[in-house]
Formats: C-alpha cells, sequence, structure tokens
C-alpha cells in the first residue's frame, strides 16, 4: 500500500492504492495521525486506486473518522473501486461513513 497526500485549501486529501490489511495498516494510521496531529481534521480519502480493504483497513477508517468528527472535521471516502465499495456495504459502513463519486464533489462537501 502507498499514500501520498495533497492539500486542496482546508482539506487533506490521501491517495491510497494498493491493499490495505493488517500489514499495512499501521502505515495509514501513521498518515492519519500526523494530519490529525497538526490539525488537519477536514479529510478525504481517494479510494479509486485501492484494490482490497480488510477488516483493519476498515478500523483505520473508522477510527480517524471518529477522532475527525470529535475536532469537528470528518473523513469523507472518494471513488472506492466496487469490489472495496462491496466490503463497506456489507460491513454496514455506508450508513457511517460518506462517500462520493469523485474526489472534487468530496472536497467541495466541505465547503456546504
Amino acid at each position: 500500500m502507498q499514500v501520498t497526500h495533497e492539500e486542496r485549501g482546508t482539506v487533506t486529501v490521501a491517495f491510497i492504492t494498493g491493499s490495505l490489511d493488517a500489514m499495512t495498516s499501521p502505515q495509514l494510521t501513521e498518515f492519519f495521525t500526523r494530519q490529525l496531529a497538526d490539525g488537519r481534521f477536514n479529510l478525504v480519502a481517494d479510494l479509486t486506486g485501492l484494490d482490497y480493504t480488510s477488516s483493519a483497513g476498515l478500523r483505520v477508517l473508522l477510527n480517524t473518522t471518529k477522532q475527525a468528527r470529535q475536532r469537528g472535521g470528518d473523513v469523507r471516502l472518494a471513488a472506492p473501486v466496487p469490489n472495496v465499495k462491496k466490503v463497506f456495504e456489507l460491513s454496514g459502513f455506508t450508513s457511517i461513513m460518506k462517500f462520493y463519486p469523485d474526489v472534487q464533489s468530496a472536497v467541495a462537501s466541505y465547503k456546504k
């Protein structure tokens, strides 16, 4: 798994590629922990390049969402591929987290 990011105003966009599982989830946890520590609470996770996520990956995203929301922010998920979206649906995360068709709309959602 790889995580790169860019700042779009007050929003940090994380581009997550590869497989998110028990072996790689600590790397994503570290990335999001750094963002929150730096006061970056409006986060978008671009899932276009994410091939797979396990429950460990779901936990990272859920925990980060809770922490961001406690600070007045959120995590918005953009463009998950169908098999990854299915994991979110089966786990019930689609009722907890906000999904957008692309990064642009996820970033724009913070301006409302």
